[in-house]
């Protein structure tokens, strides 16, 4: 097993998580997540929460929401399915330090990744926040590119593994310096293998 001081991840305090396709299960290309009834955590997700929680480090959100821009829900409806997510999470003795979204269309901001804005959000409100302290987890190739820009490390969440991949996601494996099948797998084998369940 492959311990933090190993792979570089042992003063990493700050754990950036994409929502969809990280934490629950991404739709199919060109749908969203519009309800909570839509909303499917992914298998592991509230124990590998959880012990991130009990490592001292913060768990923070950062997800594009461009369904909002679309009109496929509104910001007051995002932020329901995020307090039962909140819900859900604390049920298991998990939470997330904060979320931060995104809800324009492309062209709109600069808080779209793989731009960097909610990252500066999240570093004003954390002010212990820098690069040299945190992890972007994310399964696009906007999630790696944002935390490349910014100079963090970066860790890709591939549930396909070896199978045939588009350029896009062939490209962000190539990106990013850790290639995971879950969230479950980064925490319990990367992070705090010493708190494996």
């Amino acid at each position: 097993m492959l311990r933090a001081e190993a792979n570089g991840l042992a003063n990493i305090t700050f754990v950036f998580l994409d929502r969809d396709g990280v934490i629950n299960r991404k739709p199919p290309a060109g749908q969203y997540v519009t309800c909570w009834q839509e909303f499917e955590l992914l298998p592991g997700v509230e124990e590998a929460i959880a012990t991130l929680n009990r490592s001292g480090r913060k768990a923070i959100v950062l997800t594009n929401q461009r369904g909002v821009a679309l009109g496929l829900y509104s910001l007051e409806e995002l932020a329901g399915m995020h307090e039962r997510l909140a819900e859900k999470l604390a049920a298991h003795g998990a939470h997330l330090d904060a979320i931060y979204a995104c809800p324009h269309d492309a062209g709109q901001c600069n808080c779209r990744k793989p731009l960097t804005g909610l990252f500066e959000q999240a570093f004003r409100d954390f002010p212990a926040a820098q690069a040299g302290n945190s992890v972007m987890v994310g399964d696009s190739l906007r999630d790696i590119e944002a935390g490349r820009r910014l100079g963090m490390r970066t860790v890709l969440v591939d549930d396909a593994g070896a199978a045939p991949a588009s350029d896009e996601v062939q490209l962000a494996r190539s990106l990013a310096q850790l290639t995971v099948a879950s969230l479950a797998e980064f925490v319990h084998r990367h992070i705090c293998p010493e708190r494996l369940p």
